[in-house]
């Protein structure tokens, strides 16, 4: 069903958060470290928030925690702190 959380999406969203996540660690435009540093650290606790949701068998909350990490990342990627391309990880221009 299109409105349940499988297994199978939650994985997925794991890894391409996950993913996504340390890609942008590789390509922090030059100057822009400090920037950087608070979306990764913002990105980081929402990751670790959908491990703690996903061990309590909460995915709907695991699930949302993923999605604002991932909002985090293509933020960070459309205001220019991280120099990515992958249209598969980011929604980049």
């Amino acid at each position: 069903m299109e409105n349940e959380i499988s297994r199978e999406k939650l994985d997925r969203y794991f890894d391409l958060t996950s993913r996504g996540l340390v890609e942008v660690k590789k390509n922090v435009i030059k100057g822009k470290d400090s920037e950087a540093g608070e979306i990764i650290e913002m990105v980081s606790n929402y990751l670790s928030d959908a491990r703690h949701f996903e061990k309590k068998g909460d995915w709907v909350s695991a699930f949302a925690a993923l999605n604002y990490a991932h909002g985090w990342l293509d933020c960070g990627v459309r205001i220019g702190v991280f120099d990515v391309n992958d249209r598969e990880l980011f929604t980049v221009c």
